[in-house]
């Protein structure tokens, strides 16, 4: 087992979004946590060899699809140290959503396949509400995990989209918010999590999701 003052944990940079944020948050609490070095990175040979893996994502779900796949060797170096190594990864926002069978945003599109399900349009009941999906959101709680730990139901988290992933197996829905119906927040599975929302942008109660992923052991 590597230490965690000696781990390293990559931010995947394939150019779909801004990392400055995300960059800073981890980098944070690592230094607090004393988990290591905190690297943004888009080499297929970093991403191998790092400890923890972190998949942001902005924008639509088949643009980041490509933009991944266009880098050379990231997604293979990924998909080994996720799938075949058991390293802890943790998607974010289109990051998450691309866990899932398929995409249906503009066209039908493959995702990973690492949890099972489909990326579709929020619909919600109420047509007063507005899609996209923006702001703050209250978070509530399906099932313990560790990276979740002192976070609890009604903590406040920050949205922004227009689809969302919907599970096929509700053992892998950690967290939901409510915004004309169920929503889905966090995901997970074995060393696989996933946020809908930005932890980054969510002070306490995601900063202390970042905290709890850099020091979880799947």
């Amino acid at each position: 087992m590597v230490s965690s003052a000696s781990q390293l944990t990559v931010l995947i940079d394939y150019e779909s979004g801004n990392l400055h944020s995300a960059e800073k948050a981890f980098q944070r609490m690592a230094r607090e946590a004393g988990a290591g070095e905190v690297r943004v990175t888009n080499r297929a040979e970093e991403v191998a060899g790092a400890d923890r893996i972190v998949l942001p994502g902005d924008g639509a779900f088949p643009a980041c699809r490509d933009a991944l796949h266009a880098v050379d060797g990231v997604f293979e170096a990924m998909r080994e140290a996720v799938i075949d190594k058991g390293r802890p990864f943790l998607g974010i926002c289109v990051g998450m959503q691309m866990l899932a069978s398929r995409g249906h945003e503009y066209r039908e599109v493959p995702g990973f396949g690492w949890i099972g399900g489909d990326v579709e349009r929020i619909a919600p009941a109420d047509s007063r509400l507005k899609v996209p999906h923006m702001g703050w959101n209250d978070l509530v709680i399906d099932r313990p995990h560790p990276v979740l730990e002192g976070l609890k139901t009604g903590d406040h988290a920050y949205f922004v989209h227009s689809y969302q992933f919907k599970v096929n197996d509700r053992r892998h829905l950690l967290a939901h918010c409510d915004y004309g119906g169920e929503i889905t927040a966090i995901v997970g599975r074995d060393n696989i999590v996933g946020t809908q929302f930005h932890p980054e942008k969510s002070q306490r109660a995601g900063l202390r999701l970042i905290s709890n992923f850099l020091t979880w052991q799947p």
